[in-house]
C-alpha cells in the first residue's frame, strides 16, 4: 500500500466519520447520509489497496 493512498483512505474514514457525526447531531440526515459514504469509500480504497499489495 502506497503511503499517498493510504493517507487518502485514512483522511476519507476520518472526514466521513466526522461529517456524519456533526449532521447527524444537528438532524441533517441529508448531508450524514454523504458523510457515511465518503467513510464508505475510504475504507474500500483501503482494502483496494491492502489486495493490491497482497500479490
Amino acid at each position: 500500500m502506497s503511503a499517498s493512498e493510504k493517507a487518502k483512505a485514512q483522511i476519507e474514514q476520518v472526514a466521513g466519520q466526522a461529517v456524519k457525526k456533526g449532521a447527524h447531531a444537528m438532524g441533517k440526515e441529508k448531508i450524514a447520509a454523504k458523510g457515511a459514504a465518503l467513510e464508505a469509500r475510504g475504507k474500500a480504497r483501503e482494502l483496494k489497496e491492502k489486495a493490491k499489495g497482497a500479490f
